[in-house]
């Protein structure tokens, strides 16, 4: 019987991609093992983002707070500015209270198995199994998206995703070593990014090419099969941009729960079908013609922007003002520097 986890970890010796948060396969074979805190950042961030985008976030949080003490102890705004861009911003609040969780209950070191890092804050079944194989060399079994795919298409499964998922976690589990179980976890992510690709597998120079079932049925390029997605939902918005003749602007914190919780954002309405006009002090408020659009995850949203000047004693009814040595553009989270790229090129000329 074909020795497939050790075919991959022989191409994976070879062919490792080089990641800020990674260990080479030479050096972990040597004994050396990853920081466990650089590897539970980059699972955090790699959740819905990609590893390009994620490189320099790593690199930038981990000169800012090298320890999970240092990122403990830093203030919320700042984390929260430093995670701006990156997207899914409740994950940002999670890295805090797994950081403090982490130092309260584990005096800063994180616990080394499954069931325990299971018990973290923003930790998920997939996050506490990456971790445990990754930092800690658990035989733990990792399945993203990528070992879906590499998956479903070694076993030709045609059950489509997400109901597969049980058969294909199955699968993934079989294949799990003793031996070197973090190498193996990322040596198939790692194929399923650079190989085994959703459009145009590389077939012809991948490590499982003859064991592959959909290569021979000629079925890869259509797995995984998924449930067709319900259509995206469109909501609508109004943000206020004011700017203070000494130019400040008025921003707030947005409420920590929800979309972009804990972020700086323009004051505004409610999102959803009819948006309720809730300017934030009187003034004559003029609207833009061109609309902010970003897409989440689950909705499209559109937003008006209605843009003003401000007098120094102006005193907003929700938010502050905020010095322009106080405040950079780079700190909004995207949809809402969107709005800043609009309006403030007007506001400089009116």
């Amino acid at each position: 019987m074909r020795d497939l986890s050790s075919e991959l970890l022989a191409w994976y010796d070879v062919h490792a991609r080089e990641m800020p948060w990674r260990i080479s396969p030479a050096d972990r074979q040597a004994g050396v093992l990853p920081d466990p805190y650089g590897v539970w950042m980059s699972e955090i961030m790699l959740q819905q983002t990609t590893v390009a985008a994620v490189r320099d976030y790593h690199r930038k949080f981990m000169g800012l707070w090298p320890t999970v003490r240092d990122l403990a102890a830093a203030e919320d705004a700042d984390v929260m500015a430093a995670w701006a861009g990156l997207g899914y911003y409740a994950r940002a609040r999670n890295l805090l209270k797994c950081a403090r969780a982490v130092v309260a209950d584990w005096d800063g070191i994180f616990p080394d198995s499954y069931d325990e890092l299971l018990k973290l804050p923003g930790i998920g079944p997939y996050t506490a199994a990456a971790v445990a194989a990754i930092a800690f060399d658990r035989p733990e079994t990792v399945v993203d998206g990528n070992v879906e795919r590499v998956m479903a298409r070694l076993h030709d499964i045609h059950a489509p995703l997400p109901g597969s998922k049980a058969e294909l976690t199955a699968k993934a589990k079989e294949l799990t070593p003793q031996n070197r179980p973090g190498d193996y976890a990322q040596a198939v992510m790692d194929l399923g990014a650079t190989i085994c690709t959703p459009r145009s597998p590389a077939c012809g120079i991948c490590p499982w090419r003859d064991p592959c079932a959909a290569r021979v049925a000629g079925t890869a390029a259509e797995l995984p099969k998924k449930t067709p997605k319900k259509k995206t939902p469109t909501r609508f918005g109004i943000v206020y941009v004011a700017r203070r003749t000494d130019g400040a602007w008025l921003l707030e914190t947005r409420p920590e729960k929800g979309l972009l919780g804990g972020m700086l954002g323009w004051p505004g309405s409610d999102w959803g079908d009819e948006p309720e006009e809730a300017p934030p002090f009187e003034a004559d408020w003029q609207l833009l013609q061109e609309e902010a659009r970003h897409t989440f995850t689950h909705f499209h949203l559109r937003l008006n922007i209605m843009i003003a000047h401000a007098d120094l004693d102006t005193q907003p009814l929700r938010g502050q003002f905020l010095t322009p040595d106080a405040f950079s553009p780079t700190a909004l989270p995207t949809a809402m520097r969107k709005v800043f790229d609009l309006a403030h090129m007007t506001l400089r000329h009116i």
